[in-house]
């Protein structure tokens, strides 16, 4: 996920199976992480959670319910680490399901021409 290309590829193959979400939070959560200032990280957390993890959010992603009430929890006082739980979850879940589509598409295959 860390090359500008493979990245944009890898999302536009996932819009193509309607689950760009997953990339969407997990870079959302990457640059979370970066944040320094604590106002700003309280607003960028609250953002992820209203995009993704709360129940029925725009672009939720399928967490576990223990999970999500981890990322709940750190959220009362906000972290570079609240969403690492979850944002370890979606990881897995693209390594394991997504990511060997992906290599077997065309959106790949473009890619390494």
């Amino acid at each position: 996920l860390a090359p500008p290309d493979g990245l944009a590829s890898f999302r536009s193959f996932l819009r193509s199976e309607f689950s760009e979400e997953n990339a969407e939070f997990w870079v959302a959560c990457e640059d979370y992480k970066k944040t320094k200032s604590p106002v700003k990280m309280a607003e960028k957390a609250k953002k992820i959670y209203e995009e993704f993890i709360q129940t029925e959010a725009p672009k939720e992603v399928n967490i576990d319910h223990f999970t999500k009430a981890v990322t709940m929890r750190n959220l009362l006082e906000p972290s570079p680490t609240s969403f690492d739980m979850a944002q370890k979850r979606i990881f897995a879940l693209m390594e394991k399901d997504s990511l060997p589509r992906f290599v077997r598409s065309e959106f790949y295959h473009e890619l390494i021409k």
